[in-house]
């Protein structure tokens, strides 16, 4: 009996120490975002030149194109444009157009310094030889509609070797930087099934920058115990904490973890939990400054939240 007490307690402890890391109902405020083009928000990023301005995009069976929208959910449109879609719900503004790219599956934004960088690493079967990264410059959004890729970067996996993978957990996601350094969280399935979520991901890291052979994304970390799947991820300004966006059918939610002194162990301390209300299917999250997140979902709503 004096053991069954025991474990009950320690059971009682954790789940204590869960909740009390877990921000129920967290104050968010939503703006609906006014282009009705930008109808499948899969990833955002803040802007490294210009104030209030965000870069955002849509997913596979898009154009090669970005947005950039301010805070309020306003298109940001090039001042001699301005007269032609001065009614952006009769004519929506098609954004900016991205040379020799091709939009196979976009799922995440980042950027180091004024170079944007578009993750197309999209791969629900895990079939795709493909994968890579497109870098350009960060254009003037208030002049220019249509600019054209620096460089590619192909990419694959440390180890995999088949294609599809008997695993399949080579998609991603949620792309970010620290350091000038690239991270990405990958998406897994269970038992094969693309519509199974499997609530892990592993953490990689990009130390080469090839343009004319193959980069390879080595594995540094990972956490087993996320509750959904990962679908975006961003660094605060200060670099202090990392903030992860997890889609769950039951409600999706942010883990936000305290970035190590040292190391690449960004995984490893408990993180603080936030849930979104009526956060519907939320696709990408950026530090709009070192307490306030934006979060991006597909029913065309910015939604921003101060965290503690």
């Amino acid at each position: 009996m004096k053991e069954i007490y025991m474990f009950k307690n320690q059971r009682l402890t954790l789940l204590l120490l869960l909740l009390c890391s877990i921000t129920w109902g967290q104050k968010a405020q939503r703006i609906r975002v006014a282009n009705s083009l930008i109808d499948e928000q899969s990833a955002i990023v803040k802007s490294g030149l210009y104030p209030d301005v965000y870069w955002v995009l849509n997913d596979s069976g898009d154009e090669a194109r970005i947005f950039a929208i301010h805070e309020n959910g306003e298109t940001v449109i090039p001042s001699f444009l301005k007269k032609k879609y001065k009614d952006e719900e009769k004519t929506p503004y098609t954004g900016i157009g991205i040379l020799n790219a091709q939009n196979s599956d976009w799922e995440s934004l980042a950027r180091i310094g004024d170079t944007l960088i578009i993750a197309d690493l999209g791969n629900n079967g895990n079939a795709r030889r493909d994968l890579g990264l497109y870098l350009l410059p960060e254009p003037n959004p208030n002049n220019i509609y249509f600019t054209r890729v620096l460089q590619w970067l192909p990419v694959e996996y440390e180890g995999r070797n088949a294609w599809p993978s008997q695993e399949l957990e080579y998609d991603c996601e949620a792309v970010f930087t620290v350091n000038s350094t690239i991270y990405a969280l990958t998406k897994h399935r269970k038992d094969g099934n693309i519509n199974r979520p499997k609530h892990t991901t592993n953490l990689y890291k990009l130390d080469t920058h090839y343009t004319d052979k193959t980069n390879i994304l080595k594995k540094i970390d990972n956490d087993d115990h996320l509750g959904g799947w990962v679908t975006g991820a961003d660094v605060s300004p200060n670099g202090k904490r990392l903030a992860v966006l997890i889609h769950s059918v039951i409600k999706p939610s942010i883990r936000i973890y305290t970035l190590p002194k040292e190391g690449e162990k960004f995984l490893s301390s408990e993180p603080q939990i936030i849930k979104i209300k009526k956060g519907k299917q939320c696709e990408g999250i950026v530090w709009k400054d070192n307490s306030t997140l934006i979060i991006t979902n597909e029913e065309q709503y910015l939604i921003t939240i101060v965290v503690e």
